[in-house]
């Protein structure tokens, strides 16, 4: 039995706790989709943070290994959503040992979700000075670039992180991001043509058939619990749709159907997903552009 027949509510989002914006009267809302139980902490993340919290107090500990240790209690504090926490450790491990390669991949990621642009991109050029075959540092720096509003670099940066791995659907939702801020009708030629390669027993496929309409959003929502086995699964899963679904409304000017699905991509509480993160980004950006 799928999970889908679990959680499917008929549901007219009418805001979700802590909203950034008022919608207006006569705006479309989102309406019948599947939702999940919102993922708690995982307790053994919150122990680990406490034991590498004592380790830390220890007073025989070489500089060298309070760095790495800064920097796993940083990437704990990540996953359960305590950014500042995160951010701190991060920064301090790199003071301690300015060659970790990773940490600046985590900072060049906080750096963007602060819309701290130029800084993101200095991180994430450090990581690749670092470790040239670190290749999500192209990721994130094409994801930096396309918040940054430079769509052509970030294009390039996204295309060097697709050729890594052709048949990743991810990768070539991201690369389409990117490119149809430059040229939409190009950028949809592209995107058929990435399609090629997918590995279509993979869940995800479904993102970028859902982009070339060869299926339709109905198909799309009622196909997500399939092959799931547990309420992390499809949690991770809803965290992930509802990111690309928010993204296809903001292209179409849907705007208020957009910012239901980026609340329901928090809503989630998948906080290490790259979707997660930007969900929160692209609400504040919406709530910028609303205020402004």
């Amino acid at each position: 039995m799928t999970l889908k027949s679990i959680f499917i509510l008929s549901l007219v989002i009418l805001g979700v706790t802590g909203c950034q914006s008022s919608p207006k009267n006569n705006a479309q809302h989102v309406v019948n989709v599947p939702l999940s139980v919102p993922l708690a902490a995982n307790f053994r993340n919150e122990v680990a943070i406490a034991r590498y919290s004592e380790l830390l107090n220890a007073s025989d500990l070489q500089q060298e290994q309070k760095a790495q240790l800064y920097y796993i209690r940083g990437m704990s504090y990540d996953s359960v959503g305590l950014s500042t926490l995160a951010r701190i450790d991060f920064n301090r491990a790199v003071k301690m040992k300015p060659d970790l390669a990773e940490v600046y991949n985590f900072l060049g990621i906080h750096h963007t979700l602060s819309q701290e642009y130029g800084q993101a991109y200095e991180m994430f050029d450090t990581v690749l000075e670092l470790d040239e075959e670190h290749e999500y540092a192209y990721l994130n720096r094409g994801i930096a670039l396309y918040y940054g509003e430079r769509p052509r670099l970030a294009s390039q940066d996204l295309s060097t992180f697709l050729a890594r791995s052709p048949q990743d659907a991810y990768r070539v939702m991201w690369l389409y991001l990117a490119q149809s801020q430059v040229n939409k009708q190009l950028a949809v030629t592209q995107l058929k043509e990435n399609s090629q390669a997918l590995n279509y027993e993979e869940w995800a496929s479904q993102l970028v058939q859902l982009y070339l309409g060869e299926i339709s959003e109905g198909q799309f929502l009622s196909q997500l619990g399939e092959g799931v086995s547990n309420q992390q699964e499809y949690a991770e899963r809803l965290c992930e749709a509802y990111f690309y679904l928010a993204k296809l409304y903001q292209a179409r000017g849907e705007q208020q159907v957009a910012i239901d699905f980026f609340k329901l991509v928090l809503a989630t509480n998948v906080y290490e997903f790259v979707e997660h993160k930007y969900a929160r980004l692209e609400l504040d950006l919406l709530a910028a552009d609303e205020a402004g």
